[in-house]
């Protein structure tokens, strides 16, 4: 299987509010190759068609649709129209699947997608944590994005993965020296998802302390979030890169504006 060139920094964003489409538009502008769109928050596929629509070069990947909101068919049908407009710029990433055989879940959406017409493998990337997950993003896509993961997972991920398959890994990153202020933005924005049953189990394997975990301890803050100074973050997030990532997609925590644009382009200057 043919890895995605993703480039080795993009961006992920929430699309919360109007200023998704100028921000996407900004990215390109700033040089990043590809932007990441949180499935979670996303309001409906229309809003992946504008991102692309909007712009002329950056990858659209999604990160991720749940296969338990978004059906195969309209999954395809999104595929199939910006690759006949648009070739070559989505990505679509996938995960997601809740219920008693989450995997056996993920793998029947799968085989409707390798139908005639549907997503090749070789665009798309799932979401993954869990060993199981990351066999199934080798085996059946070109690659895995895991989300809230150290530097030490992603070594470990690439030796799981082998060389053939993308390794993407999302980074939240805090341009913010003072240690009081960057943990208290940190523990707001990690709050509900360190909640989550599957992000507990994953960081039990990467081998944080259940009290940590339990109450956002100054350690998992510190192991999740890369913090500090501009010298600081982009030693963080190289971090990745360094340990096997092909690409990091930096989710910009607590920045000067909303959108962190200032963020994006001080971290463009240092990571492009």
């Amino acid at each position: 299987m043919a890895k995605i060139d993703l480039g080795p920094i993009g961006v992920a964003l929430a699309p919360l509010d109007d200023s998704l489409l100028p921000s996407v538009a900004a990215l390109e502008e700033q040089g990043y190759p590809t932007v990441w769109i949180t499935g979670g928050p996303l309001a409906g596929l229309e809003q992946v068609v504008a991102a692309v629509d909007v712009t002329e070069r950056i990858r659209v990947a999604t990160g991720i649709l749940s296969v338990d909101r978004f059906d195969a068919d309209a999954v395809t049908a999104l595929y199939a129209d910006l690759e006949d407009r648009h070739p070559g710029r989505l990505v679509v990433g996938l995960g997601g699947a809740h219920g008693a055989r989450p995997l056996g879940t993920l793998g029947a959406y799968l085989d409707r997608l390798d139908a005639p017409g549907g997503v090749p493998e070789d665009r798309r990337v799932l979401a993954a944590l869990g060993p199981r997950m990351l066999d199934l993003a080798r085996d059946r896509s070109s690659g895995a994005f895991p989300v809230l993961v150290t530097p030490g997972y992603t070594r470990d991920a690439r030796a799981r993965l082998g060389d053939g398959t993308t390794l993407a890994v999302e980074q939240m990153v805090l341009v913010e020296p003072d240690p009081a202020t960057a943990r208290a933005q940190a523990r707001e924005r990690l709050g509900f998802l360190a909640s989550l049953p599957q992000y507990q189990a994953s960081f039990r394997r990467m081998g944080f302390a259940e009290d940590d975990i339990q109450n956002l301890g100054d350690p998992l803050i510190d192991g999740l979030v890369t913090w500090g100074d501009i010298d600081a973050v982009e030693a963080g997030v190289r971090a990745h890169l360094d340990a096997g990532a092909d690409h990091v997609a930096i989710s910009v925590v607590g920045g000067a504006t909303d959108p962190p644009v200032g963020e994006w382009r001080a971290l463009a200057e240092r990571l492009l």
